[in-house]
């Protein structure tokens, strides 16, 4: 992940071309996403009036995505976003949205925690070394573009033998684990209600 800075400070002349402050050169769209990608803030600004246009140039970067058929968004979600700014709705939409993606990004970093802390009973069985590199290289495409997870430092093979009883108290405290983030998360979805 990309250490954190100051946002990177994109310039728009009056061509409309984008300008990389930091490296003194053009950029594109498909640029700054792959800036966004590897965890880095944008911020694009208007050369002349100053004005910021972060927000309209991220909202066409995900419209040319989806374009292309890189589809993230369900039908009914877009809707819903374009139903919010014409109704009362508009003001929690933005907490909404920021709460679940903050608890999306939680949920990935605690999935990778346990993927490294957690014993695996499954180590001895042949063939499993393959899967678990190919879970591995899915979680790290998955998660390339979240800050906090987009590296995963220490995921080696867990392959040490421990006593059934820990796999069970291992299982037992995942098991309640979820339980009580189901409940934390049902108790802030009721509370936005």
């Amino acid at each position: 992940m990309a250490e954190k800075k100051d946002p990177l400070l994109i310039k728009r002349y009056a061509s409309r071309r984008l300008y990389n402050t930091e490296t003194s050169d053009y950029v594109t769209l498909e640029d700054i996403a792959g800036f966004i990608s590897e965890g880095r803030e944008v911020q694009i600004v208007d050369l002349k009036s100053g004005d910021d246009l972060t927000r309209q140039y991220l909202l066409q970067i995900i419209a040319e995505h989806e374009s292309r058929g890189e589809s993230v968004l369900p039908v009914d979600v877009l809707t819903d976003l374009v139903r919010s700014y014409t109704t009362q709705a508009q003001s929690i939409v933005p907490q909404f949205l920021a709460s679940s993606f903050q608890m999306l990004r939680e949920g990935q970093s605690k999935m990778v925690e346990n993927m490294q802390t957690l014993p695996n009973p499954m180590a001895n069985v042949p063939g499993f070394d393959t899967l678990q590199a190919q879970q591995k290289a899915f979680l790290q495409a998955m998660m390339s573009g979240w800050p906090s997870g987009s590296s995963m430092p220490g995921m080696e093979d867990s392959s040490e033998e421990t006593s059934e009883s820990s796999e069970a108290e291992a299982s037992e405290e995942d098991l309640e684990t979820i339980k009580r983030q189901l409940a934390e998360l049902q108790k802030k979805l009721s509370d936005m209600n």
